[in-house]
């Protein structure tokens, strides 16, 4: 069987409750290379872990065990890889924590403000948690990665090096074509033919693809030539026509989302918002956001166990 690696990206959503010392925002304030020691060394001292596998939660990472299927049903012997904010590249039987930590700009978990930043956090925490490099998949394997814009700016030397070390390497999304890397960029106009949310396209293009490698080929102009024949006919890029709501309305969306979703955090609340058809812009969200938690926080106050009456 040829030997094929598999890299995608970590999820938001976790399957057991993430502890306050494991989220970035808890971090003392200092420089970036002291909170990445800092976080490291949260992250070895924890208890309760589980394998990657079982760790992460969502649609992509559903669509990412589908990959994995695909992978064995075409004959493939495949191994999965995840790149992380919080534990940098690992082995997905490998256990960890649950964490909180992004590379996303103006998360309340971010780790980094600049993209120069996440790629000196990535640095940091990989030599600090054992964590792998990409140069280091290729032992003769093909290599399948499947990455978000923002992770392939971090790691955008890691995939230089991939691409001059040759071989069969094919990569689905990233930010920028790369000299000797086959680049599949994400295509928005493919969601309604491979169904899902935007949030987990790359995945889905990537099952897409892999399916039809039959040849065990990543990097197949054959497939190619298949693929754009494909797409040509079934692109429809998405119209957004999403429906308007009042302050009170994103409020109260806000409010009972949260109850139905604790933890969740408020970026993927957006997120979720829009993929439903209703429009908020991003700072306006971020605003009634707070609002929606203060005024919910004083109602339970006022309302249940820890209200207060003022002496006589």
């Amino acid at each position: 069987m040829k030997r094929l690696s598999v890299v995608v990206t970590c999820t938001e959503r976790k399957a057991i409750a993430v502890a306050p010392t494991l989220q970035a925002r808890r971090l003392s304030a200092g420089t970036l290379l002291g909170k990445a020691d800092e976080w490291c060394g949260r992250i070895a001292e924890a208890d309760n872990r589980l394998p990657l596998t079982n760790l992460y939660r969502g649609e992509h990472w559903v669509q990412t065990l589908g990959l994995m299927r695909i992978a064995a049903d075409m004959g493939f012997d495949a191994e999965l890889w995840v790149a992380s904010a919080g534990v940098g590249l690992q082995q997905a039987d490998r256990r960890f924590p649950a964490y909180g930590a992004t590379f996303t700009h103006g998360h309340e978990d971010t780790v980094a403000d600049t993209g120069e930043d996440g790629r000196r956090w990535w640095s940091a925490i990989g030599s600090s948690l054992d964590a792998s490099s990409l140069p280091e998949l290729r032992k003769g394997h093909s290599v399948l990665l499947v990455l978000s814009d923002v992770y392939a700016k971090v790691m955008c030397e890691e995939l230089r090096a991939l691409g001059r070390s040759g071989g069969d390497v094919l990569l689905v999304g990233g930010s920028e074509d790369i000299e000797g890397l086959h680049r599949l960029p994400a295509n928005g106009a493919l969601r309604n033919a491979l169904g899902g949310t935007m949030m987990a396209l790359n995945v889905r293009m990537a099952v897409a693809w892999l399916s039809r490698c039959r040849d065990l080929v990543l990097d197949s102009p054959k497939v190619g030539t298949a693929w754009r024949k494909w797409a040509s006919r079934v692109e429809k890029p998405d119209r957004y026509d999403r429906q308007p709501l009042s302050d009170d309305e994103v409020k109260q969306y806000i409010v009972e989302s949260s109850a139905r979703y604790p933890g969740i955090a408020r970026t993927r609340l957006h997120r979720m918002l829009r993929d439903s058809g209703r429009a908020c812009e991003q700072k306006r969200f971020a605003e009634l956001y707070k609002e929606a938690m203060r005024e919910e926080v004083a109602s339970t106050f006022n309302t249940g166990t820890g209200s207060r009456s003022n002496p006589s």
